[in-house]
């Protein structure tokens, strides 16, 4: 490689929670050893306080523009066949790196719509293979729909597929993506990207190369090589197939002598899933800190984070807050390419925290939504919520994405997440001086919606919000 811009390989892996990996507060004592990940942290920075947003269509939005997800109107998890989709004028990661003559390319999960207009290739990607546009529990709706006798013509309509296709042609369906081949798509991803290092380590252009893996989002299937090889069941077993494929795209990054040219980031997109989902398929931890997918409370939000590039990131672990949302601006300054500046980007640059330049992070709060509602806001080791979250019977996890929440009686529940991770002592009658830092974080965001006001979101429960016809059209459909 002629150029001094580094190849980027950003993995970002579906429900794996602070709990799960070795290198965090998971791994061989929980009954699934995380080798290849781990290698990672012991070459790289360990972000042990890495926040993203509380589920997977926020988080990939985020990671993707850089803004809080509710300005891209995807604030709430897609369901296929809803219209809200990323729209075609965010300007996202992948057409940064196209501004700096970078091959681009996308593997596995995308999750952010499934119009055109919002494809990988319609945004930056040259190319996207083994492409999950949808989310993996899709591939139960077959047998769901079998049961209650649907006419295959109706199943075919809502089943989810694989598609594949470049910029230039667009997308194609390749397959239906079912149970079996949730299987083996971790390992398709995988071989993909072990073909696409080194047939690009070669060429003069560095490449950006983004791989959305599959696990451990249920169902916890996996090909015969790791069932039943784990101590934990399913859960486990799809965590060790998943560390093998990390292992996998790293053993190619080396064989192809690009290492010291190459940044690897292993990010997750939300947290495990302890409570939720089908019980046979859970399993998952998120460590110390209590929360569920889509609750918005730590351990929803806390996940494993870590990046590395040879002789430039210094090795060592790290506190200091980073966001999902930073690695748009601070992949940017690296590469040289432009931010938008005709909207308002929430990414903080860590370029110079994560080259060891400072000690500490550029970041000292986040705001957490559920759709459009701010549902938490946090300011240095302080965790705030608006309403109070209320526990569903015999689920200490909380409620996760369907739950409920409480008004209070004016002021937001504390906590102090350094002195109490399990959010068990609320400090708002002892914490006052607080606040003021609480509304800040709060008040810059509603002050930026004057200019640039977020775009309607979706919600399926209220009939008469602005996007009715939106939701008309989409149960129209069925």
């Amino acid at each position: 490689m002629s150029t001094n811009k580094p190849n980027v390989v950003l993995m970002l892996s579906d429900n794996i929670g602070y709990g799960d990996i070795g290198a965090f507060q998971g791994g061989e004592i929980r009954g699934c050893p995380t080798p290849n990940i781990d290698s990672i942290a012991s070459e790289g920075l360990t972000m042990t306080q890495f926040l993203v947003e509380a589920a997977c269509t926020p988080s990939r939005a985020a990671l993707m523009t850089g803004r809080y997800s509710p300005r891209c109107g995807l604030g709430s998890v897609i369901i296929g066949g809803t219209p809200n989709t990323l729209s075609a004028d965010e300007v996202t990661m992948a057409s940064l790196f196209k501004s700096q003559g970078y091959a681009t390319a996308m593997a596995g999960k995308w999750h952010l719509g499934e119009e055109e207009h919002s494809w990988p290739t319609s945004h930056g990607f040259d190319e996207y293979r083994v492409g999950v546009l949808e989310t993996s529990d899709s591939t139960l709706y077959r047998q769901q729909m079998e049961r209650l006798g649907w006419p295959e013509a109706e199943i075919i309509k809502h089943v989810p597929s694989i598609w594949e296709g470049n910029a230039q042609n667009g997308l194609k369906r390749v397959g239906e993506y079912t149970v079996e081949v949730k299987r083996h798509v971790e390992d398709d991803i995988a071989a993909y990207a072990v073909d696409y290092i080194h047939s690009h380590a070669r060429e003069e252009a560095p490449f950006f190369l983004y791989l959305g893996w599959t696990q451990t989002h249920y169902p916890n299937v996996t090909s015969p090589e790791f069932s039943g090889k784990s101590r934990i069941g399913a859960y486990g077993d799809g965590l060790l197939q998943h560390d093998h494929a990390v292992g996998e795209v790293l053993t190619a990054i080396k064989k192809a002598g690009i290492e010291e040219d190459t940044i690897v980031i292993y990010i997750s997109d939300n947290s495990a899933t302890p409570v939720a989902g089908p019980p046979h398929y859970r399993g998952g931890s998120n460590g110390m800190y209590s929360g569920e997918l889509g609750d918005g409370r730590e351990g929803s939000i806390r996940v494993p984070g870590i990046i590395k590039w040879p002789g430039k990131i210094p090795v060592r672990k790290s506190n200091g807050m980073v966001s999902i949302h930073d690695f748009f601006t601070t992949l940017a300054r690296i590469i040289g390419a432009q931010v938008p500046q005709d909207r308002p980007i929430d990414s903080v640059d860590q370029s110079d925290f994560f080259f060891g330049k400072q000690q500490d992070s550029n970041r000292e709060g986040l705001l957490t939504f559920l759709g459009e509602e701010i549902i938490a806001v946090r300011w240095r080791q302080y965790r705030f919520y608006p309403k109070s979250f209320v526990p569903s019977a015999g689920n200490p996890s909380m409620p996760g994405i369907c739950g409920n929440r409480l008004e209070t009686n004016g002021f937001p529940n504390v906590y102090n997440i350094e002195r109490d991770p399990r959010e068990e002592e609320d400090l708002s009658s002892f914490s006052a001086w607080t606040i003021p830092a609480y509304m800040q974080i709060v008040n810059e965001y509603l002050k930026s919606l004057e200019k640039y006001p977020n775009p309607p979101g979706i919600k399926l429960t209220d009939f008469n919000y602005p996007q009715a016809d939106k939701i008309k059209k989409y149960t129209g459909s069925m």
